[in-house]
């Protein structure tokens, strides 16, 4: 193993452990915390960080932390979601389309190609729209932006090994689909999809971060990480603590996703859809 590649197996460590302490905060940070996020008390208005408070308090004397810790859970957890779903469906096509290349893949390229000719955040608020504020139009128009990355790699990889003479040999040998998957395409599949849904939940974390800060996304009093930066931007010369924290914890989430990229130094990171 050459240097280079000894280097960027050392990156893609760091980038999974980021992106797996980032996880866990979110899924356990509420329970560490212990606190409402959405507890007022005016009487404690833009507290500054303290043994209390370790990241202050907002306008609304509601603790930074916890609803840092409750934003972090929700992005997270519904931008899993909608990754686990688009690489479940993207694989899932992208095989198809490698089995049938003169039948379904012609069409899906198509709808493909639709897909990435509308701009993703412009795709998801349109899916959005149909109730707005609400948790579902959301997760699906981020699994519609998706799907498409996984499939086009599944299908390129696919393509080969399917004409591959392993898959050629078990097809003589009578060996039917189950075989071919479990021992040609899924060795060749499990390494990139992998890495696809983690790039793919990062991704649908920014791209709801920047729906929220834009204020089409989730409502307030809403804990999430674009809302929370809508709400201290008004107050960003006398308490910036309020922007710091979730501004901090998106360029966590990106420096992750660089991490994780095959290729760091040409990536460009940018929410689901946009120009890659």
């Amino acid at each position: 193993m050459t240097p280079m590649a000894v280097g960027r197996r050392w990156t893609q460590w760091a980038g999974w452990c980021l992106l797996a302490m980032l996880s866990v905060c979110a899924a356990f940070g509420p329970h560490w915390v212990g606190l409402d996020p959405h507890t007022q008390d005016l009487s404690q208005s833009l507290r500054p960080p303290d043994a209390m408070h370790w990241l202050g308090t907002d306008v609304y004397g509601r603790s930074v932390l916890a609803r840092l810790c409750h934003a972090s859970r929700l992005s997270m957890g519904l931008a899993l979601l909608a990754s686990l779903t688009a690489v479940a469906v993207g694989a899932s096509l992208g095989v198809l389309a490698a089995w049938r290349p003169h039948g379904a893949a012609s069409l899906l390229d198509g709808v493909a190609d639709t897909v990435l000719s509308v701009p993703g955040l412009l795709l998801v608020l349109m899916v959005s729209t149909l109730a707005p504020g609400e948790h579902a139009p959301l997760y699906a128009g981020l699994t519609l932006v998706l799907w498409v990355e996984p499939y086009r790699v599944c299908t390129v990889v696919s393509r080969p090994v399917l004409a591959g003479p392993g898959v050629q040999a078990s097809r003589l040998l009578g060996l039917g689909m189950v075989h071919t998957l479990r021992h040609h395409l899924w060795p060749a599949l499990s390494p990139l999809l992998s890495t696809l849904l983690a790039l793919g939940t990062a991704q649908a974390v920014l791209a709801m971060a920047a729906l929220g800060f834009i204020g089409v996304g989730l409502h307030p009093p809403t804990a999430e990480l674009g809302l929370l930066m809508t709400e201290a931007l008004p107050h960003h010369e006398e308490a910036p603590w309020l922007m710091a924290a979730p501004v901090a914890w998106l360029c966590l989430l990106v420096l992750a996703m660089l991490l994780l990229r095959p290729d760091s130094s040409n990536a460009a990171v940018g929410p689901p859809g946009g120009n890659r």
